[in-house]
């Protein structure tokens, strides 16, 4: 075209701001319906941040509300219950020296577990629990949530000692709500802060390692003060988000343990303590979980690992007498725990201390296996004591050789599993196990026990019937 290049260099001098008629704005029926679904979506997650902003709902269960704290033993590896808490005699399978004694009408592995023995008074056994996996690493984690590991919520579900921590926590206090002892696996506060997870302590005679510094508790103070005018802005409100605040809350709870003479009183211990709790990880733990009680500095919930129990071979000691097996590990649980609870109840401490034992799962039953130990089962058993709990009985029984449960021994009739033992133990501390919370990332509904509001699991109110 004559004189096109004269006008190419106008128009590039001169743009024109304005889309001609055939770029006015247009859209497809795809599009349309694209829109148009991001609207609804919008919509509904709204209304989902409505809910969360609720936090949560109760649905109003009448609970036993007895317990002010809360020791829950978890003896990983799984013991064997037909060997323990559930004893059967096999003909030639079980060692004579068990010396299987009835005591208040229980059938009792007297030369293995003795002073427990003497303790069956104050203690519940509940024999007709089941797990839901044979696997430790998912079994372990589910008795610990109170919920399968691979739900929907499984993999943000907090510990049940994060949940008593929200609920029963008192700021005010300087000690965590929630300790751990002996259990560094212990599973965290899922989705909720992490002030709320456990705080973990392998208990040792000296107490808490770096609760002073070498420069004196003045110059301490003056550099902690200092740090808080740097960087205490990113950390309370912070713009770089949860993880900061998680830092912040962390500070705080641990300056409070830092020159205390309540902390230092709570978590050292002597040797002759030590001897007499059976001078193992265990007993240790024991111990410092009922000075920590006495104490009333804020702790709610103590979680104490046992581990060893998984005994696939030699259970009986024959081929290693010092190796881990029913004697050994016997022997550390018999002195520890019976220590516990003559120490909580002579102290007063047991009649507001629901004390709770299991394993992951239980072992098979019968004769040995060709290696002389027993595999992985689902039948197992739950030990309660404390808080009112009536003991000296057994709450459900297994068929004669302990593969199933014969009678459930609670009005469900059906077997007993984690998830009714959540629920009695918040039931036990006074906490609504039918609570919904809606603060989850995503405005989920998350419930304490799962199903609670179809009833399908309830707490095992026969502990204190």
């Amino acid at each position: 075209m004559i004189g096109q290049d004269k006008f190419n260099r106008f128009v590039e001098r001169r743009p024109h701001p304005h889309k001609n008629f055939f770029e006015r704005p247009h859209t497809s029926r795809r599009r349309f319906f694209q829109i148009l679904g991001g609207g609804l979506g919008g919509y509904y997650l709204a209304g989902q941040n409505r809910l969360a902003g609720q936090t949560i709902r109760r649905g109003g269960a009448t609970t036993q509300n007895k317990a002010k704290h809360l020791i829950f033993i978890l003896l990983n590896g799984a013991p064997s219950h037909v060997d323990l808490f559930d004893l059967k005699v096999f003909p030639g399978v079980t060692p004579s020296n068990f010396n299987p004694t009835t005591v208040n009408g229980l059938l009792w592995p007297a030369g293995l577990l003795p002073k427990l023995g003497e303790q069956l008074p104050d203690m519940c056994i509940v024999r007709s629990v089941r797990a839901w996996a044979l696997v430790h690493s998912l079994a372990q984690h589910w008795t610990q949530i109170g919920r399968s590991p691979v739900a929907a919520l499984g993999d943000i579900a907090p510990n049940m000692g994060s949940i008593v921590a929200v609920e029963k926590g008192d700021p005010s206090k300087i000690f965590p709500p929630f300790l751990a002892l002996n259990a560094n696996g212990a599973i965290g506060s899922g989705y909720l802060p992490a002030s709320y997870g456990p705080f973990k302590v392998l208990p040792n005679a000296n107490g808490l390692g770096d609760t002073t510094n070498t420069l004196g508790q003045q110059r301490f103070e003056s550099m902690y003060s200092r740090l808080a005018m740097l960087d205490a802005p990113l950390r309370q409100n912070s713009p770089l988000g949860k993880p900061a605040e998680d830092y912040d809350s962390f500070y705080k709870a641990a300056k409070g343990l830092m020159y205390n003479d309540a902390v230092s009183k709570a978590f050292a211990f002597s040797t002759t303590d030590s001897q007499r709790y059976g001078s193992s990880e265990f007993g240790n733990a024991c111990l410092v979980a009922k000075q920590v009680l006495a104490a009333d500095q804020g702790t709610r919930y103590i979680q104490i690992n046992s581990g060893g129990w998984d005994m696939h071979s030699d259970i009986y000691g024959s081929a290693d007498p010092n190796g881990q097996n029913l004697y050994t590990l016997g022997r550390v649980l018999d002195n520890g725990l019976s220590e516990l609870l003559k120490d909580l109840k002579s102290s007063g401490l047991l009649s507001n201390t629901l004390v709770m034992m299991m394993g992951e799962f239980g072992r098979t039953v019968g004769a040995l296996s060709a290696q002389g130990g027993r595999d992985h089962y689902l039948q197992q058993f739950a030990v309660f004591a404390g808080a009112g709990v009536r003991g000296g009985r057994t709450i459900g029984s297994t068929t004669s050789d302990g593969s199933a449960t014969a009678e459930s021994g609670w009005s469900r009739n059906r077997d007993i599993r984690i998830e009714d033992l959540e629920a009695t133990a918040y039931s036990a501390l006074g906490i609504d196990w039918t609570t919904v919370r809606y603060d989850d990332p995503f405005g989920r509904g998350f419930e304490y026990v799962p199903s609670s509001e179809q009833d399908l699991y309830g707490p095992v109110n026969e502990l204190w019937a």
